[in-house]
């Protein structure tokens, strides 16, 4: 009784466990989770972090900065120094050997540097700000690159649900034909090919359902990862995929005006552009002189003995101010020629940022037709199936009432078949043209 209670006990600690784990999401759902928690979001939230800790330090190079040396001096040996000895009342032409200062030092100094004037540190002030919106844009970027990925994962999770739920009503209803006409043959009353035919056909649907059953497993481990979660995370869906489809077709995207300029791929080109005019005023900021300022203070002590920290021992102290200005003069052509090579990468981002332009409306429109293209094949698709179950009912029928060949229900199965499946895709496509439709003009659409 202990045992079995134990047992018990440990069943039902692990059904909590999964049902802790266990997380639902709807589709817009998963798409907020994963903009909180996926990875690629994070790192670049944490590159603006790092853009505005630059930023600072771009700032403070330019502000007073103040640094302290402290510094001891030990002799081993100390320096002998000839000097005449005639100095010191000796004879002519001979020379003294001397010595001078204590054979130990100390010295504590600090330093007050401030910049007056730099040109390059005006272009690094303007580079900062530029480096913190181009980590922003970039952000915004990997936001909408994983909400579309969010949309696509998602979306082949429903894709698989689906898949697996008709491929088994398929197999229950061969199944149950199957059982039928193999009864009918018993009794003489259908030839045994009809019978085979049933099974090649319940056998090749049974090896699509397995092959789905592994691609759900898949398709749930790649949204686990997308959401930012661990890949063997339980979760849930809770939207359907055509009704997700239907809320895309509902949407007027298509007649909506996109100004290209407004979009993240046009405004990451025009921060290249602006880095490159940056470092053209950079290169040229380098032909201007660069002028500070500084001022010191410093205390000294000198002995032959270890005393430095004794409270009678007497430090010197001194201050010491000073301006310096560093003027460029001549760099044998060294700095036009960088300030060339500025330039032209400069022409180069202009025409890039044209391009860009181009390519950008270019795929919007593209886009677009693929969306249409898609709510098109929705409607076509939904035809057919409708048109593949009347036929397919007809023909089994047919063939139970003995008017039909197994052949021919068979050809109506397959055609059925393939119709579920091309509806499903014809649904999952219209939510994945939407999707890059609305990544590329950065359009947020709720589900």
């Amino acid at each position: 009784m202990k045992q079995l209670i134990t047992i018990l006990l440990i069943i039902f600690s692990a059904s909590g466990i999964s049902q802790e784990t266990k997380q639902t999401f709807s589709l817009q759902e998963a798409i907020d989770f994963a903009l909180e928690n996926n990875r690629k979001v994070k790192n670049a939230a944490l590159d603006i972090e790092a853009a505005q800790e630059q930023k600072w330090e771009t700032t403070a190079t330019g502000l007073p900065q103040i640094n302290a040396t402290v510094d001891y001096q030990y002799w081993l040996k100390q320096q002998v120094q000839i000097i005449p000895a005639s100095a010191f009342g000796g004879p002519e032409g001979e020379f003294a050997e001397v010595t001078f200062g204590t054979k130990q030092s100390a010295a504590a100094t600090a330093t007050l540097t401030q910049l007056l004037f730099d040109g390059s540190y005006l272009v690094g002030l303007q580079s900062a700000k530029v480096y913190l919106e181009i980590s922003k844009n970039a952000k915004e970027k990997t936001d909408l690159e994983v909400r579309k990925a969010v949309i696509n994962a998602y979306g082949n999770v429903l894709l698989a649900e689906e898949s697996v739920s008709i491929l088994e009503r398929n197999i229950n209803i061969l199944q149950k034909n199957l059982d039928e006409t193999t009864k009918i043959f018993e009794n003489g009353l259908e030839e045994e090919e009809s019978v085979e035919q049933l099974q090649i056909t319940l056998t090749s649907v049974k090896s699509n359902l397995n092959n789905t059953l592994r691609l759900k497993n898949l398709a749930y481990q790649m949204l686990s990862i997308t959401l930012g979660l661990d890949y063997n995370t339980t979760i849930e869906v809770t939207d359907s995929l055509e009704n997700l489809a239907v809320k895309n077709i509902l949407t007027d995207v298509i007649n909506q005006d996109t100004n290209v300029k407004n979009t993240i791929d046009y405004r990451i080109a025009e921060n290249d552009k602006t880095s490159k005019e940056l470092l053209l005023k950079l290169e040229k900021s380098k032909a201007l002189p660069s002028l500070s300022a500084f001022v010191n203070g410093a205390y000294n002590a000198f002995d032959d003995e270890f005393v430095f920290l004794d409270s009678d021992t007497k430090w010197f102290g001194s201050s010491l101010l000073g301006v310096s200005m560093n003027i460029p003069i001549f760099s044998s052509g060294m700095r036009s020629a960088a300030t060339q090579r500025a330039k032209i990468n400069l022409d180069k981002a202009l025409i890039t940022l044209t391009e860009t332009e181009q390519q950008l409306k270019l795929q919007i429109e593209a886009a677009k037709s693929d969306f249409i293209l898609a709510t098109e094949e929705y409607e076509n698709k939904k035809q057919n199936l409708n048109l593949a179950e009347r036929i397919e009912s007809k023909n089994q029928t047919k063939f139970f009432e003995g008017v039909g060949s197994s052949f021919e229900l068979r050809q109506a199965q397959t055609q059925l078949y393939t119709a579920q499946q091309e509806f499903l895709q014809a649904m999952l496509d219209v939510i994945n043209t939407k999707a890059e439709l609305d990544t590329l003009t950065n359009t947020i659409s709720t589900y």
